[in-house]
């Protein structure tokens, strides 16, 4: 028997338990009639995110009855073998700092695109046909693979190499992290922005000390991004993002 799905303009979301992916379940949930979720396990220093991810999901879900309707299954892939080859500061035990590239230590060659990938073949098996992910190239780390430019060439190279019509959405592209604030709440109100702060994970050294916007070190450079974020839209009067 198929594990194809039937329904149109159905997506799949990238979800790895933190604040960005979170916001982006929630609006694939608003506006696809079908929703399923992956996750990836390459060995991640931060693995509290993969114990996240299925708090928010079920959280998610119970926040309005057509949320729950519209989520169907979860899938986690185990990609370690990939994640051992860069030994970069989210797989193993090295400082996070800018290398001689010019990067952040912490940056996965090639993470996203792998994702993508597996996304995409996970997806043509499911009979999805739309890819959701967090990336945002205007408050971000640095990382080359999160820019609107690169996932356009790997939407043609997916439709190309697999002779489908994948659509690879990122609602946060254009985004600060104050607007991914705004965004959450004009999506699910206060409760979904409460339910981000308490049950998301972003940060890199898998820290969960309690802060106003979440759990975290508050020190590495994705808890400082939350924080900024955070910080502007509460002076900016926690308004939600305008439709």
């Amino acid at each position: 028997m198929s594990d194809k799905t039937s329904s149109a303009n159905t997506a799949l979301v990238l979800l790895s338990g933190g604040q960005d992916s979170a916001v982006c379940l929630a609006w694939a949930l608003d506006r696809y009639p079908r929703v399923e979720t992956v996750g990836f396990d390459y060995g991640q220093r931060h693995a509290a995110e993969l114990k996240a991810r299925q708090v928010v999901r079920r959280k998610m879900a119970g926040r309005a009855p057509v949320w729950g309707e519209r989520l169907g299954p979860d899938h986690r892939l185990n990609i370690r073998a990939f994640g051992a080859i860069g030994e970069t500061a989210m797989t193993a035990e090295r400082a996070i700092e800018i290398t001689d590239r010019g990067l952040p230590s912490t940056f996965v060659p090639g993470r996203n695109l792998v994702f993508l990938v597996y996304a995409a073949a996970l997806a043509d098996r499911r009979g999805l046909d739309i890819l959701v992910g967090g990336m945002c190239e205007t408050d971000y780390s640095g990382y080359p693979d999160c820019r609107r430019d690169t996932l356009d060439a790997l939407q043609t190279t997916l439709n190309l190499g697999m002779a489908r019509q994948f659509a690879i959405e990122t609602p946060l592209m254009r985004l600060t992290k104050a607007e991914t604030w705004g965004l959450a709440k004009r999506l699910g109100g206060e409760a979904l922005v409460e339910l981000i702060v308490k049950d998301s994970h972003t940060c890199y050294l898998n820290e969960r000390t309690p802060h106003d916007w979440g759990g975290g070190c508050g020190h590495c450079p994705a808890c400082e991004l939350r924080a900024k974020g955070w910080t502007e839209w509460v002076a900016a009067g926690r308004q939600a993002l305008a439709p």
